[in-house]
Formats: structure tokens, C-alpha cells, sequence
């Protein structure tokens, strides 16, 4: 029996895959490293962070945090969300599965990246790694823990993924993965500034087996507002109870309008980690999700340098679930 894991089981550790000089982060490398310090300080706390570079030098800022171990191995890029492995329960014990990664349909070079995980399992984790041949990114799909997956058409029915698949093969191809009863396709919303086709976690995640948290625009003026008006109107179909979460204030760099959604946040153990962008609904997203998670403590991260890239906090990482 297959079942998909929701982010908030009991994790391994966290992984994440450095900015280093050969990357695109290089002509701001000391600001995105500073920033990277910041979200390891506050996940470290509560769990253990596994950290991945081509080189031990990439290591040095970070040699001082406890709970924290290095594993060397060449990268593209820092996207781990969208190529690390996805972990599924198979008869109650975990495996992982590696999907092929293609940088959002061609869009950039992931020859390294899409070899991370081989190379990670065998060397680190010690750990069979199921390969999977189907282009799939972490952050295009997101599970309750029941059989449900929430995810875009914009994205997974994209003819840059999949392109010899149609939905229901598609749908019957993730049922196999997952083991799932339903999946809520959502056709409407965006955050300017995405590159990923729409993933989902961006947009609207599960904080619980039951409750849904997704963005939406206050400002009738803003090109978000209609369609995440439209998609909210696509939740309020599901029977899920629902949790807004406002977009902050627009911000940009270098003319270009940024992607910031308070919706990729990280579940680790006993807290969350919530992408912050000194902005006045920070706090009120803060209080709105602590609300409906009163055995977390939920904690704010500054992520206004990570979305240069077109990604955030939970972009930048991957849970690996604990092993009984």
C-alpha cells in the first residue's frame, strides 16, 4: 500500500542545497549566504539541517550552527524543493522516489542537479532510491496525509513536463505514485515573478489534514487580485476550511516585480517556518497560522533576497521524513 506523507510528519532533517559562485547567485553571493545563515539558524533550533555544496570552502559560514552536517556534491543550482527525492510510504516504511527534474520544462541547465539524489542516497543515506521516469518538481504538489494532492493545471498538464501524457493519464500516473483518492486540480491564480508554471506552493497548501492556507490579493488595483480571487472561489468549492493569507506589499528589484507569497512556508518539527518581507501582514499571517496551529510555534524568516531567483524558503529546501 502506497501513501503520500503531509510535510508536518516527524522529519530526518531538512536539506538544502547551497548558493555557491558558480551559480546564478553570484553577483549577490554574500547577501543570499547571509540570508541562507538566518533560515538555517531558525530551522536548526528544532531540528537537524543538511547542508549540500561542491566544495568544503562553501561550507565555511556555516561550520558554526549545531545540528547541522555537510555533504559535498556538484550542483546547478539551489532549487532542492523541485529535485530532491519525494518520500512515500510503501507498506508502512519509507521510500523515496526520484523523479526526473528538467528546471521547469528546459528552462535552465540541471544536468547536476537532476543527479543529486543518486548520488546522495548511495554515498550519505545508505538508502535505495527508487528512480522515477516522469519529470515531477516537489513543489508543483502538496498532500493532506489522506489521499488528497492539491496541485495546478498550469503547471503538471504543461506541455513542457509530460508531453506524451494527458490528464488522466497524468492523474493515473500520480494515483500510482501516491497512492491518492483525489487530487484538487486548481486552474486559476499566479504570483508574478514565478517561473515554475504555477506550482502550487506558491499559491495554497495544506497545513493540516483538513485546512488549506492560500494566498490572496487585497488590492483590487493589483494584477493578482482577480485571479486569486478566481481561485479562492475554486477552494471555497473543496471541503476544506480555509486560511487567507494576504500578499504583502509589492516588492522589486531592479524594476523587476518580485514573487513573494507567504504560501512557501517550511513544516518542521514543532514549528513553521514562514517567509517574512518586512511588510505589515507579516505579523498577521504569523497570528493568522498560529491560530490554526497551536502545537507549532510559527517563526518568521527575512526571504526578500531569496526571491531574485523567483523562488523562497520553501523552494529552497527538502524534508527527508524520519525512518522507523
Amino acid at each position: 500500500m502506497i501513501k503520500s506523507i503531509p510535510e508536518w510528519r516527524e522529519q530526518e532533517c531538512l536539506i538544502l542545497s547551497l548558493p555557491h559562485k558558480n551559480t546564478d547567485w553570484k553577483p549577490y553571493l554574500k547577501e543570499i549566504l547571509q540570508a541562507y545563515e538566518e533560515f538555517i539558524d531558525a530551522v536548526s533550533v528544532f531540528q537537524k539541517v543538511l547542508l549540500i555544496a561542491p566544495d568544503k570552502k562553501d561550507f565555511k559560514p556555516f561550520l558554526h550552527f549545531r545540528n547541522v552536517e555537510f555533504f559535498e556534491c556538484p550542483t546547478n543550482d539551489t532549487w532542492i524543493r523541485d529535485f530532491g527525492a519525494i518520500d512515500v510510504f510503501v507498506d508502512d516504511k519509507i521510500q523515496a522516489l526520484d523523479f526526473t527534474f528538467n528546471a521547469w520544462g528546459d528552462k535552465f541547465q540541471s544536468t547536476l542537479d537532476n543527479a543529486v539524489n543518486a548520488r546522495l542516497f548511495k554515498e550519505k543515506f545508505k538508502e535505495k532510491l527508487q528512480t522515477v521516469h516522469f519529470v515531477l518538481e516537489g513543489g508543483s504538489v502538496d498532500f493532506n496525509g489522506n489521499g488528497v494532492m492539491l496541485s495546478t493545471t498550469q503547471c503538471l498538464l504543461n506541455a513542457n513536463r509530460n508531453p506524451s501524457f494527458n490528464k488522466k493519464q497524468i492523474e493515473e500516473k500520480l494515483q500510482q505514485f501516491f497512492g491518492l483518492k483525489h487530487i484538487i486540480w486548481l486552474e486559476n491564480g499566479f504570483i508574478r515573478g514565478d517561473d515554475t508554471d504555477c506550482h502550487i506552493d506558491i499559491l495554497a497548501r495544506f497545513i493540516n489534514e483538513k485546512t488549506i492556507a492560500f494566498c490572496i490579493c487585497e488590492d483590487e488595483q493589483d494584477e493578482h487580485f482577480k485571479p486569486l480571487q478566481a481561485m479562492k472561489q475554486e477552494l471555497l468549492q473543496t471541503e476544506f476550511e480555509l486560511v487567507e493569507l494576504p500578499l504583502p506589499k509589492p516588492l522589486y528589484y531592479k524594476e523587476k516585480r518580485l514573487g513573494a507569497s507567504y504560501a512557501n512556508f517550511v513544516f518542521v518539527n514543532n514549528a513553521l517556518i514562514v517567509p517574512f518581507y518586512k511588510d505589515e501582514n507579516d505579523e498577521k499571517v504569523r497570528q493568522r497560522l498560529q491560530k490554526k496551529l497551536p502545537n507549532h510555534k510559527v517563526v518568521g524568516v527575512d526571504a526578500r533576497v531569496f526571491l531574485r531567483q523567483n523562488g523562497s524558503l520553501h523552494c529552497s529546501c527538502q524534508n527527508r521524513f524520519k525512518r522507523s
